[in-house]
């Protein structure tokens, strides 16, 4: 359906693999992302700022399908919506979900309705943006890259920690 100023507008996620949650991230118009909320598995959702609830989103996972429900939608909501699926360690970005108002003209109304994609797609690990002179391009690298090496940083550094504690303990 087309977002209507107000109404609820529900963006659906589904995944094919045995997952560990999913994220849904906001790029607004200006192509700046900006992090909703992470569904785990057992369906318990963490907004921005660690909170439990939203009074702009609701999200929910069922069976296979990450939902996420913009429950008033407003000119600030317009964009792209990404739905991130963490799946045995690897983080797969789906295409994009553009939520848009209808562009109207003078000749003739265009109807633009947002598409909703039902799949996850393995092919670009991280959504690139054209460089059009400035950093949005490195802003979204370094987005990727947060999600990628932060959480490789933490098992090496488990697995240092894990490799003194043995060597400890095998020299008494």
């Amino acid at each position: 359906t087309h977002p209507r100023l107000g109404q609820p507008l529900e963006l659906e996620c589904l995944t094919h693999k045995e997952d560990s949650g999913a994220f849904w991230i906001h790029q607004d118009k200006d192509r700046n992302l900006h992090f909703i909320v992470f569904i785990s598995s057992l369906s318990r959702s963490t907004f921005n700022r660690n909170e439990k609830t939203s009074t702009r989103f609701e999200a929910r996972k069922d069976g296979r399908f990450y939902r996420l429900v913009v429950k008033s939608f407003k000119t600030q909501d317009e964009g792209n919506y990404f739905c991130l699926v963490n799946s045995n360690q690897v983080l797969y970005f789906s295409s994009g979900q553009p939520a848009f108002f209808p562009v109207t003209t003078t000749a003739a109304p265009a109807t633009l309705a947002p598409t909703t994609h039902h799949n996850i797609t393995e092919k670009d690990p991280c959504p690139r943006t054209p460089d059009t002179g400035t950093n949005k391009g490195k802003e979204t690298d370094f987005f990727c890259n947060i999600f990628i090496w932060v959480p490789l940083s933490a098992a090496c550094l488990l697995l240092l920690l894990a490799l003194a504690v043995t060597i400890a303990l095998c020299q008494r």
